[in-house]
């Protein structure tokens, strides 16, 4: 064998070995990503699971106010019926505006702001607020690394070949961003 088939050899062993292991490790990003979204959607679960026993126990204090308590319920189930995890974010931007008027409700109905049922699902629904913000910084990380491999020399030929594209963070609302306006 000459020294030239050994170096062509040699070449195009490491080309292939590159292209194994930078096609596995778009698999493995892509899988991650995957995961991520469905931890977001386990989280969120949680979250319209609760929204019910909330709307039933500040209906037990203002049965009257049932158009906010109609929003609340709307809003869950339009999140909850989302087919991806951005139009899940639409859905659930929609429900954390429903759901701050019922937290607002709790300030017109004082026996409902210290009923321990309203106390504890407000807690929990708190609890899981931090773990889908949690999740969804994971998600944007696992996200970064995905498309930085999509867009990076040379996996980005590898991607190409096997069709992987660049993903979408999950942004919030310029209306989210701005500061809570606190009224004493």
């Amino acid at each position: 064998m000459s020294i030239t088939a050994i170096i062509i050899l040699v070449i195009v062993t490491i080309l292939v070995i590159t292209y194994i292991t930078t096609y596995n490790k778009l698999v493995r990003m892509k899988n991650k990503t995957e995961e991520s979204e469905a931890q977001i959607g386990a989280h969120e679960k949680q979250r319209y699971d609760l929204v019910p026993n909330l709307v039933e126990t500040v209906k037990g204090y203002a049965s009257h106010e049932r158009e906010t308590l109609e929003a609340v319920i709307t809003a869950r189930n339009a999140a909850a019926a989302a087919p991806s995890v951005q139009d899940a974010e639409v859905g659930n931007k929609q429900l954390n505006t429903a759901l701050k008027s019922i937290f607002a409700l709790s300030e017109s109905y004082p026996d409902l702001k210290a009923n321990t049922n309203f106390l504890q699902l407000q807690q929990q629904l708190t609890e899981i607020e931090e773990k889908i913000l949690n999740a969804r910084k994971y998600y944007n990380a696992v996200i970064r690394e995905f498309n930085n491999l999509c867009e990076t020399f040379p996996s980005n030929i590898v991607a190409n070949i096997g069709h992987y594209t660049k993903k979408e963070y999950l942004q919030i609302e310029e209306a989210e961003k701005q500061n809570v306006k606190v009224k004493f």
